[in-house]
Protein backbone atom coordinates (compact mmCIF):
# COMPACT_ATOMS: atom_id res chain seq x y z
CA UNK A 1 0.00 0.00 0.00
CA UNK A 2 0.94 3.55 -0.61
CA UNK A 3 2.51 5.61 1.87
CA UNK A 4 1.92 9.13 2.68
CA UNK A 5 3.21 11.01 -0.29
CA UNK A 6 3.37 14.69 -1.45
CA UNK A 7 3.93 15.38 -4.64
CA UNK A 8 3.41 18.68 -7.07
CA UNK A 9 2.19 18.54 -10.62
CA UNK A 10 5.06 21.17 -11.20
CA UNK A 11 7.19 19.36 -14.06
CA UNK A 12 9.37 22.19 -14.69
CA UNK A 13 11.61 20.37 -12.24
CA UNK A 14 15.35 21.10 -11.70
CA UNK A 15 16.94 17.58 -12.95
CA UNK A 16 19.64 17.08 -10.80
CA UNK A 17 17.26 17.49 -7.42
CA UNK A 18 14.94 14.34 -9.28
CA UNK A 19 13.66 12.36 -6.32
CA UNK A 20 13.01 8.63 -7.24
CA UNK A 21 11.73 5.63 -6.26
CA UNK A 22 13.46 3.77 -9.64
CA UNK A 23 14.43 4.34 -13.26
CA UNK A 24 11.05 4.09 -13.91
CA UNK A 25 9.38 6.92 -12.05
CA UNK A 26 12.60 9.10 -12.06
CA UNK A 27 12.69 9.06 -16.15
CA UNK A 28 8.85 10.13 -15.77
CA UNK A 29 9.98 13.37 -14.17
CA UNK A 30 12.04 13.78 -16.84
CA UNK A 31 9.51 13.19 -19.39
CA UNK A 32 7.32 15.69 -17.98
CA UNK A 33 10.04 18.23 -18.00
CA UNK A 34 11.00 17.70 -21.55
CA UNK A 35 7.43 18.27 -22.28
CA UNK A 36 7.16 21.38 -20.39
CA UNK A 37 10.20 22.54 -22.07
CA UNK A 38 8.50 21.76 -25.15
CA UNK A 39 5.02 23.29 -24.37
CA UNK A 40 3.89 20.50 -26.05
CA UNK A 41 -0.46 20.16 -25.58
CA UNK A 42 -1.17 17.68 -23.66
CA UNK A 43 -2.31 14.80 -26.18
CA UNK A 44 1.24 14.96 -27.61
CA UNK A 45 2.83 14.58 -24.12
CA UNK A 46 -0.02 11.66 -23.65
CA UNK A 47 2.16 10.21 -27.08
CA UNK A 48 5.56 10.93 -25.19
CA UNK A 49 5.25 9.33 -21.98
CA UNK A 50 3.14 6.12 -24.02
CA UNK A 51 5.90 5.86 -26.24
CA UNK A 52 8.78 6.06 -23.28
CA UNK A 53 7.07 3.80 -20.57
CA UNK A 54 6.02 1.38 -23.43
CA UNK A 55 9.64 0.89 -24.10
CA UNK A 56 11.20 1.19 -20.71
CA UNK A 57 8.75 -2.38 -19.77
CA UNK A 58 9.41 -3.90 -23.02
CA UNK A 59 13.03 -3.54 -21.88
CA UNK A 60 12.73 -4.97 -18.30
CA UNK A 61 10.96 -7.31 -19.33
CA UNK A 62 13.08 -8.84 -21.48
CA UNK A 63 15.36 -9.27 -19.04
CA UNK A 64 13.11 -10.46 -16.71
CA UNK A 65 11.07 -12.03 -19.15
CA UNK A 66 7.92 -12.70 -16.86
CA UNK A 67 5.08 -11.22 -19.04
CA UNK A 68 3.95 -11.16 -23.07
CA UNK A 69 5.90 -7.49 -24.62
CA UNK A 70 4.11 -4.71 -26.01
CA UNK A 71 5.85 -4.43 -29.09
CA UNK A 72 9.24 -5.07 -29.11
CA UNK A 73 10.68 -8.93 -28.36
CA UNK A 74 14.49 -9.35 -27.89
CA UNK A 75 16.49 -11.36 -25.92
CA UNK A 76 18.96 -9.94 -23.44
CA UNK A 77 22.09 -11.23 -22.49
CA UNK A 78 22.52 -13.10 -19.91
CA UNK A 79 23.18 -11.20 -16.46
CA UNK A 80 22.31 -7.45 -18.25
CA UNK A 81 20.74 -4.83 -15.74
CA UNK A 82 16.92 -4.39 -16.28
CA UNK A 83 17.77 -1.34 -14.39
CA UNK A 84 20.43 -0.14 -16.81
CA UNK A 85 17.81 -1.53 -19.57
CA UNK A 86 14.80 0.98 -18.45
CA UNK A 87 17.43 3.55 -18.32
CA UNK A 88 18.57 2.68 -21.60
CA UNK A 89 15.02 2.68 -23.10
CA UNK A 90 13.94 5.85 -21.85
CA UNK A 91 17.16 7.96 -22.96
CA UNK A 92 16.96 6.61 -26.40
CA UNK A 93 13.19 7.45 -26.75
CA UNK A 94 13.93 10.90 -25.10
CA UNK A 95 16.91 12.20 -27.31
CA UNK A 96 14.96 10.80 -30.28
CA UNK A 97 12.11 12.94 -29.56
CA UNK A 98 13.77 15.98 -28.32
CA UNK A 99 16.83 16.36 -29.88
CA UNK A 100 17.44 19.78 -28.47
CA UNK A 101 17.29 18.77 -25.06
CA UNK A 102 19.68 16.46 -25.53
CA UNK A 103 22.45 17.60 -23.00
CA UNK A 104 19.61 17.45 -20.09
CA UNK A 105 18.85 13.53 -21.21
CA UNK A 106 23.01 13.17 -21.04
CA UNK A 107 22.95 14.96 -17.84
CA UNK A 108 19.83 12.64 -16.19
CA UNK A 109 21.66 9.55 -17.86
CA UNK A 110 24.74 10.11 -16.17
CA UNK A 111 23.43 10.38 -12.68
CA UNK A 112 20.91 7.37 -13.17
CA UNK A 113 24.07 5.12 -14.02
CA UNK A 114 25.84 6.44 -11.78
CA UNK A 115 24.04 4.40 -9.13
CA UNK A 116 24.46 0.97 -10.63
CA UNK A 117 28.14 -0.44 -10.44
CA UNK A 118 30.22 0.09 -13.81
CA UNK A 119 30.15 -3.59 -15.75
CA UNK A 120 29.27 -6.00 -18.09
CA UNK A 121 25.43 -6.28 -16.58
CA UNK A 122 25.13 -2.55 -16.96
CA UNK A 123 26.57 -1.87 -19.93
CA UNK A 124 24.52 -5.28 -21.49
CA UNK A 125 21.47 -3.77 -20.09
CA UNK A 126 22.09 0.01 -21.44
CA UNK A 127 22.34 -1.18 -24.93
CA UNK A 128 19.52 -3.91 -24.47
CA UNK A 129 17.73 -0.42 -23.31
CA UNK A 130 18.69 1.83 -26.61
CA UNK A 131 17.66 -0.48 -28.90
CA UNK A 132 14.61 -1.12 -27.44
CA UNK A 133 13.92 2.69 -27.44
CA UNK A 134 15.00 3.55 -31.12
CA UNK A 135 12.57 0.06 -32.14
CA UNK A 136 9.94 2.12 -30.25
CA UNK A 137 10.22 5.47 -31.84
CA UNK A 138 10.42 3.87 -35.18
CA UNK A 139 7.65 1.92 -34.79
CA UNK A 140 5.42 5.10 -33.96
CA UNK A 141 7.43 6.74 -36.78
CA UNK A 142 3.59 7.06 -39.25
CA UNK A 143 1.23 6.86 -36.53
CA UNK A 144 -0.17 10.40 -37.86
CA UNK A 145 0.15 12.34 -34.65
CA UNK A 146 2.23 14.74 -36.68
CA UNK A 147 -1.24 15.14 -39.57
CA UNK A 148 -2.21 18.44 -40.31
CA UNK A 149 -5.51 20.04 -38.77
CA UNK A 150 -8.29 20.72 -41.38
CA UNK A 151 -10.62 21.77 -39.37
CA UNK A 152 -13.20 24.06 -41.00
CA UNK A 153 -14.95 26.68 -38.83
CA UNK A 154 -18.68 26.90 -39.33
CA UNK A 155 -19.19 30.46 -41.18
CA UNK A 156 -20.65 32.34 -43.72
CA UNK A 157 -19.12 34.13 -46.63
CA UNK A 158 -17.84 37.63 -45.24
CA UNK A 159 -19.53 36.79 -41.77
CA UNK A 160 -16.36 36.95 -38.92
CA UNK A 161 -15.37 33.62 -36.63
CA UNK A 162 -12.81 33.64 -33.95
CA UNK A 163 -9.62 32.62 -35.78
CA UNK A 164 -7.58 30.51 -32.99
CA UNK A 165 -6.94 27.25 -33.95
CA UNK A 166 -8.91 24.16 -33.20
CA UNK A 167 -6.86 21.56 -30.71
CA UNK A 168 -7.04 17.99 -31.74
CA UNK A 169 -9.18 18.06 -34.80
CA UNK A 170 -6.81 14.91 -36.81
CA UNK A 171 -6.29 13.41 -32.97
CA UNK A 172 -8.58 11.03 -33.42
CA UNK A 173 -7.45 9.32 -36.49
CA UNK A 174 -3.86 8.89 -34.71
CA UNK A 175 -3.19 5.14 -34.44
CA UNK A 176 -4.09 4.08 -30.96
CA UNK A 177 -1.67 1.72 -28.78
CA UNK A 178 -4.12 -0.41 -26.84
CA UNK A 179 -7.57 0.13 -28.82
CA UNK A 180 -8.57 -1.00 -32.18
CA UNK A 181 -9.62 2.44 -33.66
CA UNK A 182 -9.98 5.65 -32.03
CA UNK A 183 -13.93 5.14 -32.66
CA UNK A 184 -14.07 1.67 -30.62
CA UNK A 185 -15.81 2.81 -27.78
CA UNK A 186 -17.35 6.23 -29.52
CA UNK A 187 -20.28 7.20 -27.71
CA UNK A 188 -23.99 7.93 -28.57
CA UNK A 189 -24.51 11.54 -29.53
CA UNK A 190 -24.93 14.10 -26.70
CA UNK A 191 -28.30 14.90 -25.58
CA UNK A 192 -30.77 16.60 -27.91
CA UNK A 193 -31.33 20.95 -27.21
CA UNK A 194 -34.89 19.83 -26.62
CA UNK A 195 -34.68 17.33 -23.97
CA UNK A 196 -34.90 17.48 -20.05
CA UNK A 197 -30.98 16.22 -19.53
CA UNK A 198 -29.53 18.85 -21.82
CA UNK A 199 -31.83 21.60 -19.79
CA UNK A 200 -30.75 20.51 -16.55
CA UNK A 201 -26.61 20.33 -17.69
CA UNK A 202 -27.04 23.71 -18.93
CA UNK A 203 -29.26 25.52 -16.49
CA UNK A 204 -26.78 24.11 -13.74
CA UNK A 205 -23.88 24.97 -15.89
CA UNK A 206 -25.51 28.81 -16.17
CA UNK A 207 -25.21 28.58 -12.14
CA UNK A 208 -22.55 26.69 -10.87
CA UNK A 209 -20.22 26.81 -13.73
CA UNK A 210 -19.65 31.12 -14.08
CA UNK A 211 -16.73 33.10 -13.23
CA UNK A 212 -18.94 34.79 -10.93
CA UNK A 213 -21.16 31.73 -9.70
CA UNK A 214 -22.78 32.58 -6.14
CA UNK A 215 -24.01 29.23 -6.18
CA UNK A 216 -20.61 27.49 -5.88
CA UNK A 217 -18.69 27.01 -2.90
CA UNK A 218 -15.34 27.91 -2.08
CA UNK A 219 -13.90 24.55 -1.84
CA UNK A 220 -15.90 23.50 -5.09
CA UNK A 221 -13.97 26.95 -6.83
CA UNK A 222 -10.15 25.76 -5.62
CA UNK A 223 -11.11 22.08 -6.94
CA UNK A 224 -12.11 24.11 -10.62
CA UNK A 225 -8.63 25.85 -10.58
CA UNK A 226 -6.90 22.71 -9.04
CA UNK A 227 -7.55 20.81 -11.80
CA UNK A 228 -6.90 23.43 -14.90
CA UNK A 229 -3.64 20.88 -15.10
CA UNK A 230 -4.29 18.60 -17.62
CA UNK A 231 -2.35 15.40 -19.36
CA UNK A 232 0.52 13.13 -17.80
CA UNK A 233 1.36 16.19 -15.09
CA UNK A 234 -2.13 15.52 -13.86
CA UNK A 235 -1.71 11.47 -13.67
CA UNK A 236 1.91 11.36 -13.14
CA UNK A 237 2.36 12.66 -9.83
CA UNK A 238 -0.37 10.55 -8.43
CA UNK A 239 1.04 6.96 -10.47
CA UNK A 240 4.35 7.95 -8.89
CA UNK A 241 2.88 8.07 -5.70
CA UNK A 242 1.49 3.89 -6.03
CA UNK A 243 4.90 3.11 -7.32
CA UNK A 244 7.13 4.34 -4.49
CA UNK A 245 4.75 1.73 -2.38
CA UNK A 246 7.33 -0.41 -0.50
CA UNK A 247 7.69 -3.95 -2.02
CA UNK A 248 7.36 -2.81 -5.55
CA UNK A 249 9.67 -4.04 -8.00
CA UNK A 250 10.93 -2.35 -10.88
CA UNK A 251 9.20 -4.53 -13.17
CA UNK A 252 5.71 -3.89 -11.08
CA UNK A 253 6.42 -0.29 -11.75
CA UNK A 254 7.21 -0.44 -15.70
CA UNK A 255 4.23 -2.63 -16.30
CA UNK A 256 2.00 0.14 -14.25
CA UNK A 257 3.35 2.83 -16.18
CA UNK A 258 3.33 1.30 -19.41
CA UNK A 259 -0.79 0.22 -19.00
CA UNK A 260 -1.20 3.76 -17.60
CA UNK A 261 0.42 5.87 -20.01
CA UNK A 262 -0.82 3.89 -23.34
CA UNK A 263 -4.55 3.68 -21.99
CA UNK A 264 -4.27 7.72 -21.25
CA UNK A 265 -3.06 7.93 -24.37
CA UNK A 266 -5.69 5.96 -26.47
CA UNK A 267 -8.10 7.80 -24.12
CA UNK A 268 -7.70 10.93 -25.94
CA UNK A 269 -7.53 9.29 -29.35
CA UNK A 270 -11.17 8.15 -28.49
CA UNK A 271 -12.02 11.38 -26.91
CA UNK A 272 -10.96 13.63 -29.89
CA UNK A 273 -12.69 10.60 -32.20
CA UNK A 274 -15.71 11.58 -30.39
CA UNK A 275 -15.29 15.46 -29.91
CA UNK A 276 -14.95 16.41 -33.56
CA UNK A 277 -17.65 13.25 -34.66
CA UNK A 278 -20.12 15.68 -32.63
CA UNK A 279 -18.71 18.96 -32.69
CA UNK A 280 -21.13 19.95 -29.47
CA UNK A 281 -20.89 23.51 -28.36
CA UNK A 282 -19.14 25.07 -24.63
CA UNK A 283 -21.04 26.38 -22.03
CA UNK A 284 -19.79 29.83 -23.16
CA UNK A 285 -21.67 29.70 -26.36
CA UNK A 286 -24.34 27.68 -25.23
CA UNK A 287 -25.51 30.08 -22.53
CA UNK A 288 -24.43 33.44 -24.54
CA UNK A 289 -26.99 32.30 -27.02
CA UNK A 290 -29.32 30.92 -24.83
CA UNK A 291 -32.31 32.93 -27.10
CA UNK A 292 -31.90 30.57 -29.76
CA UNK A 293 -33.10 27.31 -28.86
CA UNK A 294 -36.69 27.93 -27.52
CA UNK A 295 -35.36 30.24 -24.45
CA UNK A 296 -35.80 27.37 -21.87
CA UNK A 297 -32.18 28.38 -20.34
CA UNK A 298 -31.73 32.11 -19.90
CA UNK A 299 -29.46 33.95 -22.06
CA UNK A 300 -26.49 35.69 -20.00
CA UNK A 301 -24.83 37.98 -22.59
CA UNK A 302 -21.43 38.11 -20.50
CA UNK A 303 -21.16 34.61 -19.34
CA UNK A 304 -17.52 33.45 -18.60
CA UNK A 305 -16.46 30.02 -17.11
CA UNK A 306 -14.64 30.00 -13.96
CA UNK A 307 -11.05 28.81 -16.02
CA UNK A 308 -10.48 29.45 -19.96
CA UNK A 309 -12.80 27.04 -21.95
CA UNK A 310 -10.28 24.63 -24.37
CA UNK A 311 -10.30 25.45 -28.10
CA UNK A 312 -11.75 22.17 -28.83
CA UNK A 313 -15.24 20.90 -28.91
CA UNK A 314 -17.37 19.81 -25.27
CA UNK A 315 -18.42 16.48 -25.63
CA UNK A 316 -16.78 14.40 -23.78
CA UNK A 317 -15.02 15.36 -21.29
CA UNK A 318 -11.43 14.63 -21.88
CA UNK A 319 -10.02 15.09 -18.34
CA UNK A 320 -12.86 12.60 -17.30
CA UNK A 321 -11.77 9.53 -19.78
CA UNK A 322 -8.27 10.17 -19.20
CA UNK A 323 -8.78 10.00 -15.91
CA UNK A 324 -10.64 7.68 -15.63
CA UNK A 325 -8.47 5.07 -17.85
CA UNK A 326 -5.90 5.77 -15.44
CA UNK A 327 -8.29 5.04 -12.65
CA UNK A 328 -8.97 1.28 -14.27
CA UNK A 329 -5.68 0.61 -14.39
CA UNK A 330 -5.13 1.22 -10.95
CA UNK A 331 -8.16 -0.54 -9.51
CA UNK A 332 -6.39 -3.67 -11.84
CA UNK A 333 -3.36 -3.16 -9.84
CA UNK A 334 -4.28 -2.35 -6.53
CA UNK A 335 -8.58 -3.15 -6.42
CA UNK A 336 -10.76 -0.83 -5.23
CA UNK A 337 -10.41 -1.09 -1.87
CA UNK A 338 -9.39 2.34 0.19
CA UNK A 339 -5.49 2.86 0.57
CA UNK A 340 -3.43 4.82 2.23
CA UNK A 341 -3.73 8.59 1.35
CA UNK A 342 -2.13 10.43 -1.32
CA UNK A 343 -1.40 14.23 -1.54
CA UNK A 344 -0.54 16.36 -4.17
CA UNK A 345 -0.76 20.09 -4.88
CA UNK A 346 -1.34 21.82 -8.37
CA UNK A 347 0.45 24.87 -10.43
CA UNK A 348 -2.90 25.95 -11.28
CA UNK A 349 -3.96 26.64 -7.89
CA UNK A 350 -1.44 27.67 -5.96
CA UNK A 351 -1.22 26.97 -2.05
CA UNK A 352 -4.22 24.26 -2.59
CA UNK A 353 -4.24 20.59 -1.64
CA UNK A 354 -6.43 17.23 -2.68
CA UNK A 355 -6.06 14.34 -0.57
CA UNK A 356 -7.86 11.08 -1.85
CA UNK A 357 -7.30 7.16 -0.66
CA UNK A 358 -8.63 5.54 -3.85
CA UNK A 359 -8.47 6.08 -7.62
CA UNK A 360 -12.47 6.54 -8.04
CA UNK A 361 -12.24 8.87 -5.63
CA UNK A 362 -9.43 11.09 -7.59
CA UNK A 363 -11.45 10.70 -11.37
CA UNK A 364 -14.92 11.53 -9.24
CA UNK A 365 -13.18 14.67 -8.61
CA UNK A 366 -11.61 15.63 -11.55
CA UNK A 367 -15.61 15.17 -12.99
CA UNK A 368 -16.78 17.54 -10.71
CA UNK A 369 -13.74 19.87 -11.63
CA UNK A 370 -14.78 20.33 -15.35
CA UNK A 371 -18.53 20.96 -14.18
CA UNK A 372 -17.23 23.77 -11.30
CA UNK A 373 -14.92 24.98 -14.26
CA UNK A 374 -17.42 26.19 -16.77
CA UNK A 375 -16.30 23.88 -19.56
CA UNK A 376 -17.97 20.71 -19.15
CA UNK A 377 -21.75 19.69 -18.97
CA UNK A 378 -22.60 16.89 -16.34
CA UNK A 379 -23.80 14.49 -18.96
CA UNK A 380 -20.17 14.54 -20.78
CA UNK A 381 -18.53 13.62 -17.71
CA UNK A 382 -20.37 10.78 -17.01
CA UNK A 383 -19.87 9.68 -20.07
CA UNK A 384 -16.31 10.36 -20.70
CA UNK A 385 -15.59 8.52 -16.95
CA UNK A 386 -17.84 5.25 -18.77
CA UNK A 387 -15.32 5.67 -22.00
CA UNK A 388 -12.25 5.99 -19.88
CA UNK A 389 -12.84 3.00 -18.01
CA UNK A 390 -13.50 0.96 -20.81
CA UNK A 391 -10.40 1.85 -22.18
CA UNK A 392 -8.20 1.08 -18.99
CA UNK A 393 -10.20 -2.32 -18.82
CA UNK A 394 -9.31 -3.31 -22.01
CA UNK A 395 -5.90 -2.37 -21.93
CA UNK A 396 -5.42 -4.60 -18.79
CA UNK A 397 -7.26 -7.33 -19.96
CA UNK A 398 -5.26 -7.72 -23.59
CA UNK A 399 -1.97 -6.01 -23.00
CA UNK A 400 1.40 -7.26 -20.85
CA UNK A 401 -0.35 -10.39 -19.61
CA UNK A 402 1.96 -12.70 -17.37
CA UNK A 403 3.55 -15.61 -19.46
Amino acid sequence: MPTLVTLSLIVLLALPGLAAADAVTEWNQVANAAVATAAQNPMVASRTTALMHAAIFDAVNAVEARYQPYKIATAAPAGASAEAAAIGAAHGVLTRLYPAQRATFDQALERSLGRLADGPARRDGLALGARVGADMVALRERDGADAPSVYRPTTTPGVYVPTAAAAGSQWGSVTPWVLARGSQFRPPAPPALTSAEWLRDAEEMRLLGAKTSTARTPEQTEIGRFWAVTGPASWDPFLRAVAAAPGRSLLDNARLFALAEMAAADAYIAVFDAKYAYNFWRPITAIRNGDTYGGAVARVADWEPLIETPMHPEYPCAHCITSAAIAAVLEAELGSSPFREIVLTSPTAPGATRRWTSAKAYTDEISSARIYAGVHYRTSTVVGQQMGRQIGELAVRQYLRPR
